[in-house]
């Protein structure tokens, strides 16, 4: 009798392979296909439940992503991804030279650690924390107006430091629990500052993705105060807010004199976020933990104004409320000075372009180490953009890297002192307004006019 055959080795599945025209048509959110390093997954189911909102997915659909994934996903987020595998490789992927060196720098980053070793988040926290306890004993002890009214000013700065620790706990653990991280983004951000988190991350999150794009960027849509093109005078269809941006009239007057407004309008910024806070809270759309964010706000909104109720007069509490919505407006314009004056586009981000806008689209603020703790790290804002989840305390050790990477593939690295980059600013603001102008006056008829009144 024969002895029997061994089963022959079962031979590997086939693979399969899609084009990259192919994974472009995956692009709604009832069909989303991205790819990461040469592998196609199906994110459809995921785009709901995705932390970082459903934004991100939908932005870059149909892309190879792996850029954007390394920069906001730690490594072992890799391990999640096997779920939503279909099955099928990028068929002639290819990894551009600067993805090659931006991908080893994030290496080099993880092996020294710097994602994980967070300095400076307790003594940050015992400053806000001590700069409240001064404000409000200013207002309950003080002897003088000058002392209480200097309290607000106070309160303004303690907003300032905890808008960077919330924005950090939106970017990374700033603490090794995630129950304590989320605690103090809800005291940082809700609670201390009336301004939910859960807008910011929505908000933030879509800016980093599609940093300076006109119509994707929510953080150059301000219409009607402020525009820093003229494109938005053909009313740009927002793809955040899901509405066309009209210029109107209105606008173009408000625009006209936008470099004139600036400073006083960021002095009341406050405002907006206060708004756009509630108006999501109480929107239809999905937000975790809606009704601990809801709470937050609620906090907000007994302790401050029965603070300013313990004023003697209502001047005082007039003044008070000035004081602190003026000093925390030296952040809101912190924030435009890192993107208005750079380099803007139309259109949807492109992941395989992911160094190159981050670059064209930030501004570096040069300054002292011992200014760090004003700007919140963030005149790094290059460093940033590049890598968002590396803690503020490590931004300035990396500069040298990051110069070196732009200037090895002629990437745009601006960096410019805190006088120079309010000049640029409001010299962006002032081209914009004047013409804006332009418009308003049918003759001469120039070119931004006829783009405006042929729009319809």
């Amino acid at each position: 009798m024969a002895e029997p055959q061994p089963d022959p080795p079962l031979s590997p599945p086939p693979t399969n392979y899609i084009s990259l025209e192919e994974l472009r048509k995956h692009n709604t959110p009832q069909d989303l296909w991205i790819s990461i390093h040469g592998k196609v997954y199906n994110v459809t189911n995921w785009l709901q439940h995705h932390p970082g909102g459903s934004l991100p997915l939908l932005n870059l659909a149909g892309q190879d992503v792996t850029d954007a994934f390394l920069a906001f996903h730690p490594k072992h987020a890799s391990t999640f991804l096997h779920p939503f595998f279909t099955g099928s490789y990028l068929s002639n992927h290819t990894v551009s030279e600067v993805s090659r060196d931006y991908r080893n720098l994030l290496s080099t980053f993880t092996r020294m650690g710097l994602f994980e070793r967070n300095r400076g988040v307790i003594a940050s926290l015992f400053f806000i924390f001590f700069m409240f306890c001064v404000s409000v004993y200013g207002v309950l002890f003080g002897q003088t107006g000058l002392v209480r009214v200097g309290s607000g000013g106070l309160m303004g700065f303690l907003w300032i430091q905890s808008g960077w620790i919330g924005h950090d706990s939106g970017h990374y653990m700033i603490v090794s629990s995630k129950k304590v991280n989320r605690v103090l983004q809800i005291l940082s951000g809700n609670v201390l500052a009336g301004i939910s988190i859960g807008w910011w991350k929505w908000n933030h999150n879509a800016h980093h993705i599609a940093c300076n794009s006109l119509d994707f960027d929510p953080d150059l849509q301000h219409l009607p105060f402020f525009v820093v093109s003229s494109r938005f005078f053909n009313s740009i269809f927002s793809c955040f807010y899901e509405r066309f941006m009209k210029f109107d009239s209105f606008s173009r007057f408000l625009v006209s004199y936008q470099h004139w407004t600036f400073y006083p309008v960021m002095c009341f910024a406050r405002l907006n976020l206060f708004a756009q806070s509630f108006m999501l809270l109480f929107s239809n759309r999905k937000v975790p933990d809606r009704g601990t964010e809801i709470l937050g706000l609620i906090a907000f909104w007994i302790w401050y104004p029965l603070l300013v109720s313990c004023l003697p007069n209502w001047g005082e509490r007039v003044l008070f409320v000035l004081a602190s919505f003026s000093v925390t407006g030296i952040q809101h314009v912190q924030f435009c000075l890192n993107h208005f004056s750079a380099k803007v586009y139309v259109g949807p981000p492109n992941a395989t372009d992911w160094c190159e806008k981050q670059c064209n689209g930030t501004l570096d603020v040069s300054s002292s180490s011992w200014m760090d703790w004003f700007h919140g790290g963030l005149q790094f804002q290059v460093e940033h953009h590049l890598f968002p989840r590396l803690p503020r305390c490590h931004l300035r050790r990396i500069s040298p890297f990051v110069k070196d990477l732009c200037k090895k593939h002629n990437l745009p690295y601006n960096c410019v002192s805190f006088w120079k980059a309010n000049v640029l600013t409001i010299r962006t603001l002032r081209n914009a307004a004047l013409q804006a102008r332009d418009v308003s006056s049918p003759v001469p008829k120039n070119l931004v006019w006829e783009a405006v009144n042929t729009h319809g």
